[in-house]
């Protein structure tokens, strides 16, 4: 019986879902899942709610949970991390300093910009400790990492540790059977391939029957109903010849074309995070978390479907065999020729008996690689900032992030960090 541990159980969504698509696979339907979150009353709720999961779907799974991180990575087969560190207020105020103090516009603040660099300062610490347990209770686990700013999560645990990490997302699935819908195709007609970095890979190639689709896709944007529904997408694609991953309004915080002009923030819709909408979002979280108490409960029915996430297919390939080609962000050994040796990439990777093994891409055509450069290196200046705890390379990742540096002076963004960096301390690690 395999034992998997899922770190930030408290996760509604994830911990739910990834929980449902384990024990739905007969193989793995009596294996032992282990959550784990800091919240009591929210690990309470979501144990309550992975026990309803396990008995509708028939499954002999045995749930149990723990605040005890350390007791639960011992002897773990597979290890998935799915937290937020610093949610609600903490992230409010890097709103509030970011929007009303320095007019600095982002729209989702989790993989890349001014909020993200301060989430990976409170990220990564934890991420070093739960490696350092890995190393100690479970070496052999696979760790799936599910928890943002992705690329650079994933970067800094490469450096401090040698365990088994990939970090997943679902930009790649959701994105490519948006496009099948935009060209009207069934998506089992589709066929794809993208490499890049997380949240801005690209689709270098996308087939229909085995024809390029691109043509069509190109006809489909001119469609005025089409364009509206991605347009920073379908503008990237104008400019730069391909499609991207991850969604309209991320993909404009990733570049500074968009939120840097007030006609097109309008014209396309972006919706900047504000304090006012972190209000918003806050209520929204509350809210979901009134759902999960009624999921507890039984008040509320539970959907009950395997989803599109890489995970459980990942474990399950890696526990029988079956063979499958995900898309996992990896260290780049040479898999991108020209992005840079070490850093995170977002590839293929085919995964079977053997583990995971990442597939050789070569160059990106180079206008895509210059765009993922230019965010790689934003993210390797925020990566060894809080991995050295020098905060010289925390400050130089904000001014080469392209829509801070639009906004905040070369000789404000210290003051910008020791602001943030003084306030809500105990997020911080000590020396940065």
């Amino acid at each position: 019986m395999a034992k998997v541990v899922i770190i930030g159980a408290g996760s509604r969504n994830f911990c739910k879902r990834l929980c449902h698509d384990i024990v739905s696979f007969p193989e793995m339907s009596d294996w032992r899942l282990t959550l784990v979150d800091i919240d009591r009353e929210r690990l309470g709720y979501m144990h309550a709610i992975i026990r309803r999961v396990v008995e509708a779907v028939g499954a002999k799974a045995q749930v149990e949970s723990t605040i005890n991180r350390r007791k639960a990575l011992d002897g773990a087969d597979y290890v998935i991390t799915t937290f937020r560190a610093g949610a609600g207020d903490v992230e409010w105020y890097d709103s509030q300093l970011a929007f009303k103090k320095h007019g600095v516009r982002q729209t989702v603040t989790d993989t890349c910009s001014l909020g993200a660099v301060f989430r990976v300062c409170r990220t990564i610490p934890i991420l070093e400790a739960i490696a350092k347990d890995v190393e100690e209770l479970c070496p052999e686990a696979q760790w799936l990492n599910y928890t943002n700013p992705m690329a650079m999560n994933v970067w800094a645990t490469y450096l401090v540790s040698p365990v088994k990490i990939i970090g997943l997302c679902h930009s790649v699935q959701g994105t490519s059977k948006r496009l099948a819908d935009y060209i009207g195709a069934p998506y089992e007609e589709i066929s794809f391939k993208t490499a890049g970095i997380n949240h801005m890979a690209w689709f270098l190639e996308f087939k229909r029957n085995g024809r390029d689709a691109y043509p069509q896709l190109r006809e489909a944007m001119r469609r005025p109903s089409v364009f509206k529904r991605d347009p920073v997408r379908f503008e990237i694609l104008r400019h730069f010849g391909c499609f991207v991953t991850e969604s309209s309004g991320h993909m404009a915080e990733y570049v500074p074309y968009f939120l840097n002009h007030d006609d097109l923030v309008e014209k396309y819709g972006l919706r900047v995070r504000t304090p006012e909408r972190m209000r918003q979002f806050a209520k929204g979280l509350r809210r979901k978390y009134e759902l999960v108490k009624a999921e507890a409960t039984g008040e509320l029915e539970i959907p009950l479907e395997r989803s599109h996430e890489y995970g459980a297919y990942i474990i399950q390939s890696l526990h029988t065999g079956v063979e499958r080609c995900v898309y996992g962000t990896v260290r780049n050994t040479g898999l991108i020729t020209n992005l840079p040796e070490g850093c995170a990439v977002e590839v293929p990777c085919l995964v079977n008996k053997n583990g995971l093994q990442p597939c050789h891409v070569g160059e990106l055509p180079p206008q895509l690689a210059a765009l993922n450069r230019q965010c790689v290196s934003v993210q390797e200046l925020a990566v060894r900032g809080v991995v050295e705890r020098n905060r010289d390379h925390l400050c130089q990742a904000l001014m080469m992030d392209p829509n801070t540096s639009w906004r905040v002076k070369l000789a404000d963004v210290r003051k910008l960090v020791d602001k943030r960096l003084s306030y809500n301390k105990e997020y911080y690690p000590k020396g940065l």
